[in-house]
């Protein structure tokens, strides 16, 4: 996969990821997006800060969510707040345009 419209991801992610002039995947979202699409098994991936992990991890389960049903498809574990709230924002600009894909960070020391 040498471009993002090379991949199967939905058409609305893949509108989204344009918006934000994402064209070319990254070193680490070339293996692991289509891993993550095709595989069942847990993929180990490791890359420096700022080379998109977040959209190598989530793009492909975004992908997989059924929009229809109202039950948590994706949970993803954080080790801090800053780090939740960075994943959260990713997520919800790659889903700007599914209106029925919804993301919140969840963390302790605040009201739920």
């Amino acid at each position: 996969m040498n471009l993002f419209t090379e991949s199967n991801l939905r058409a609305d992610v893949l509108q989204a990821i344009g918006d934000f002039g994402l064209v070319e995947p990254t070193e680490i979202q070339k293996p692991t997006i289509p891993f993550i699409s095709t595989d069942t098994r847990d993929p180990i991936a490791l890359a420096a800060t700022g080379t998109g992990k977040t959209a190598a991890f989530s793009l492909p389960i975004l992908d997989m969510i059924d929009d229809n049903s109202r039950k948590i498809q994706l949970l993803v574990l954080c080790p801090t707040r800053e780090l939740c709230l960075q994943i959260t924002k990713n997520i919800k600009k790659y889903t700007k345009d599914v209106k029925d894909i919804k993301a919140t960070a969840v963390y302790g020391g605040s009201s739920i």
